[in-house]
């Protein structure tokens, strides 16, 4: 009888174990949640939303333009923003119109807040990315000195998915 209820306690805990280790392991290398903080995406992201974040897909593919991509901003914080200009293009802004490569950026399929601002043109470095926040007058994004051109190292994941709040699940 003890034996059995031995048995038992180790098939438990081994099973703890196998779980916990899966979970570590689908949350270092496939997916993790984000929380976002600030109005930078809005209207694609509001304060407080959860994501799900795949970082897995750019194991395979590089980042592509117009993806959401969630980036290390420093050791202790991430940023989240959408991905212009690839790297070697050329991005300009002029007032509030984004320009790669002297060609208009189409930026239909998803909504910013506008705003008349300057930059550029400037060549965007191999292995590096030019990010925007979709709020473009509430973005801390690479336009600043501070964040800059995002090296393709610091990228932590495409976010694919809102799941909380639950009236806001659905894909981004």
């Amino acid at each position: 009888m003890t034996t059995n209820k031995s048995r038992e306690v180790f098939e438990w805990i081994k099973s703890l174990v196998v779980a916990v280790l899966l979970a570590l392991l689908i949350r270092y290398f496939v997916v993790e949640i984000f929380l976002v903080e600030g109005q930078s995406m809005y209207p694609t992201l509001e304060n407080s939303q959860r994501l799900i974040v795949n970082k897995f897909v750019y194991r395979f593919r590089e980042p592509d333009r117009e993806d959401v991509i969630v980036f290390e901003y420093s050791d202790d914080k991430d940023f989240i923003k959408r991905v212009i200009a690839l790297p070697g293009e050329e991005i300009k802004i002029s007032e509030g119109q984004v320009y790669i490569d002297g060609d208009p950026l189409d930026e239909s399929e998803y909504e910013t807040k506008k705003i008349n601002d300057n930059y550029g043109p400037e060549a965007v470095p191999e292995d590096k990315y030019f990010v925007l926040g979709d709020n473009r007058d509430n973005s801390m994004d690479s336009r600043s000195d501070s964040v800059g051109f995002i090296h393709e190292d610091k990228i932590k994941g495409k976010a694919f998915l809102i799941f909380w709040p639950l009236d806001d699940v659905g894909s981004i």
